[in-house]
């Protein structure tokens, strides 16, 4: 009788095709970068204060705190039912990993220069936000935070999982953490402002827009490695 082999761990056999995935490095780092410098907690404290000028500070707390429980509806949202919505329209992930590369590209070349990027908010956009009695939803929510760098991220970060729960959860945790430090860096935003002034707001920014722009040409090559033209 032919025996069924098995690798020993410290909690017990498993069959070779049992053996637990063990979550790397490199996805959790890459989670983690993606979340905080799409989303950039630091660069959302002059907005804040932009579109909060005449609210009183009770009234921009709530503002805060509606605008990332919106944005993080959408983010999460996305997540959930990303897949199903890209399956159906018969994309691939590839395709999606070199759009999504390519988008995040063009913003972190905004922020490189410290410019606003047209991929989240336009000119007329800003005007009306600026003419709307509640900017939680809009501006701030969407597309501040939820824009679609931070979607297209977000689905190709859930992908790259491949339906491994331990690693979605890494997802979810990722950018649970980046709204977490967005939520205190637009709550105490009159205070940071008055801290780290301007210029260190744009210093981090530039910082994060290399990070950006170095993870947007990875998934781009990713992306093609996965193409039936490149792939092996």
């Amino acid at each position: 009788m032919e025996e069924r082999s098995t690798v020993t761990t410290p909690n017990g056999n498993f069959p070779p095709n049992r053996v637990p995935r063990v979550v790397n490095t490199p996805f959790i780092a890459t989670a983690f970068a993606t979340a905080f410098t799409i989303i950039d907690p630091v660069g959302m404290i002059p907005l804040t204060i932009s579109v909060t000028a005449t609210a009183s500070s009770k009234e921009r707390s709530a503002i805060v705190d509606r605008a990332i429980l919106v944005a993080a509806c959408v983010i999460f949202g996305m997540a959930v039912a990303g897949k199903l919505i890209l399956d159906s329209l018969g994309i691939t992930l590839p395709a999606f990993m070199i759009a999504g590369g390519i988008l995040l590209f063009l913003i972190s070349i905004d922020m490189l220069f410290a410019r606003k990027t047209g991929a989240k908010q336009t000119d007329e956009e800003e005007r009306e936000g600026a003419e709307s009695g509640n900017p939680a939803v809009f501006p701030l929510a969407i597309p501040m935070i939820a824009g679609p760098g931070t979607i297209a991220t977000v689905l190709v970060l859930v992908s790259l999982a491949h339906g491994d729960r331990r690693e979605e959860a890494i997802v979810f945790v990722a950018y649970a953490s980046a709204m977490l430090v967005t939520w205190i860096c637009m709550r105490a935003s009159a205070q940071l402002l008055r801290l780290i002034g301007n210029t260190g707001i744009h210093v981090v920014t530039r910082l994060f827009g290399i990070l950006l722009s170095a993870l947007a040409i990875q998934f781009v090559i990713n992306g093609l490695a996965e193409t039936p033209l490149f792939a092996r």
